[in-house]
């Protein structure tokens, strides 16, 4: 795998952040039988840059503390993006903000010098390489790395593994 340029972090980084919490919410769940800290991801993801929007994109499922973490994530300085679980004849369900996210990242990109994507969705992939390459932003992924696609890993300009100082990141 060839070395990657390193590029620097400069303070003046006009910086998006864009959470996909279901991915998080899970990783940390099954991998840590824990919670995210929402409060050190944002700190992480924006280490004393100018931060333009950091977006936590939710799923609402009508659980017990649901209307409260939403309120704890916009307390902190998220804008939440909440979309409804769809339940599909049969029982199954489904709820992700893919397309969601990679809209807001495209339609914010020319206001922004670099972008935070935490997940570890594979899915994820084309998008960080349009944000480099078509969009000119400089794209970083957080995520736990036991639950994180290599090919995400291998396409982003700067990795930040959680799984490196979990408890940094964990409640």
């Amino acid at each position: 795998m060839p070395k990657k340029a390193k590029k620097s972090i400069y303070r003046e980084q006009r910086v998006g952040i864009f959470v996909d919490v279901q991915n998080l919410y899970y990783s940390a769940k099954f991998i840590y039988k824990s919670k995210v800290n929402f409060q050190s991801v944002m700190n992480e993801a924006l280490r004393g840059r100018h931060l333009i929007r950091a977006i936590a994109y939710v799923i609402k499922a009508d659980v017990k503390d649901e209307a409260n973490f939403f309120d704890a994530l916009k307390s902190i300085g998220y804008e939440v993006k909440a979309k409804d679980l769809q339940i599909f004849y049969g029982g199954a369900k489904k709820g992700d903000w893919d397309v969601g996210i990679a809209m807001d990242m495209i339609e914010l990109a020319p206001r922004l010098d670099a972008v935070v994507l935490v997940s570890g969705d594979g899915d994820f992939t084309p998008l960080v390489k349009h944000m480099k390459y078509a969009m000119g932003c400089f794209v970083e992924v957080m995520a736990f790395g036991k639950s994180c696609s290599q090919k995400l890993i291998e396409e982003a300009d700067k990795y930040i593994d959680m799984d490196s100082d979990a408890e940094k990141f964990l409640i």
